[in-house]
C-alpha cells in the first residue's frame, strides 16, 4: 500500500522519537546500572579494603590513600577510578584490583609497566601476558551480570592476533571457574549475580558476599 506524503512524514517523525526515547532509556538504565555497581563495590570493599569505586573524566587510575591532591575527596581511602563512565571499563579495572597483592595496592596503578596504544610487537606480548588473569576476571564479571564481554589488545598500531588471545583469556576463566577465584573476585562476582542474574537486594547481596572475603591481614589474592 502506497502512503501519503503526510502520513509517512508523521510516521518517520515518530520513529524518530521512539529511537531518541529508546536512547534516551537505554542511557538512562547505562546510569541506574553504574551506579548501582558503585554502591556495590563500596559496600563491600570499604570496610573490609578500604577501597572505593569512583569515575575519572579520563583515564582509569588507581591510587592507593593518601595519593592524589590533598583536597582530594576520598584521600584517606584507596581508589579505583573507571573511565569515562563506562560500565565495563569499571568491571576491567576491578578485576586489576582482583589480582594485585597488598604491596601493589600500595603504589600508583600497583606499579605495572605500561605502554600506550602503539606498542611493538614484543612489548604487547608483554601487555597481553599480565592482561590474561584479570581479562579472565573480567570476561566472568561479565556474565555474573548478563553483559557482553569483548576481550581488549588496546593497539591499533600493530595487527593483533585478537582469536588467539580471546582464547587465552576464555581458558582462564574456565580454570577460574573450575579451581576458585581469588577471594575478593569471588566475593564481588557472586554479589554481581546475585542482584542482577537473581533480582537479590543489594544488602541482602552484601551479607552473602561477606563471608567469602579472607579474614583480616589475609590478602585473598591468587597465586
Amino acid at each position: 500500500m502506497l502512503l501519503s506524503p503526510e502520513f509517512h512524514s508523521s510516521h518517520c517523525s515518530n520513529n524518530a522519537g521512539i529511537v531518541a526515547s529508546e536512547a534516551t532509556r537505554s542511557e538512562a538504565l547505562r546510569t541506574d546500572d553504574l551506579t548501582l555497581l558503585i554502591a556495590l563495590f563500596d559496600r563491600l570493599f570499604d570496610d573490609t579494603f578500604n577501597t572505593l569505586l569512583r569515575c575519572a573524566p579520563d583515564e582509569p587510575l588507581y591510587l592507593p590513600a593518601g595519593v592524589g591532591p590533598a583536597e582530594a575527596a576520598d584521600l584517606q581511602h584507596h581508589r579505583i577510578y573507571l573511565a569515562r563512565g563506562y560500565f565495563s571499563s569499571a568491571l576491567h579495572e576491578i578485576s586489576h584490583w582482583c589480582i594485585a597483592g597488598a604491596e601493589r595496592r600500595l603504589r600508583e596503578d600497583y606499579g605495572y609497566w605500561y605502554a600506550p596504544d602503539g606498542r611493538n610487537v614484543a612489548q604487547q606480548k608483554a601487555f597481553e601476558s599480565v592482561e590474561v588473569a584479570p581479562q579472565a576476571l573480567e570476561k566472568l564479571f561479565h556474565a555474573a551480570v548478563g553483559k557482553p564481554f569483548h576481550v581488549s589488545v588496546d593497539n591499533l598500531e600493530i595487527e593483533v592476533d585478537r582469536e588467539t588471545f580471546a582464547c587465552r583469556v576464555t581458558q582462564r576463566s574456565v580454570e577460574f571457574a573450575q579451581h576458585g577465584l581469588p577471594a575478593r573476585a569471588a566475593a564481588f562476582c557472586h554479589a554481581l549475580e546475585h542482584v542482577w542474574q537473581h533480582g537479590v537486594s543489594l544488602e541482602q547481596a552484601i551479607k552473602e558476599a561477606l563471608p567469602l572475603l579472607p579474614p583480616p591481614g589475609e590478602d585473598g589474592r591468587v597465586a
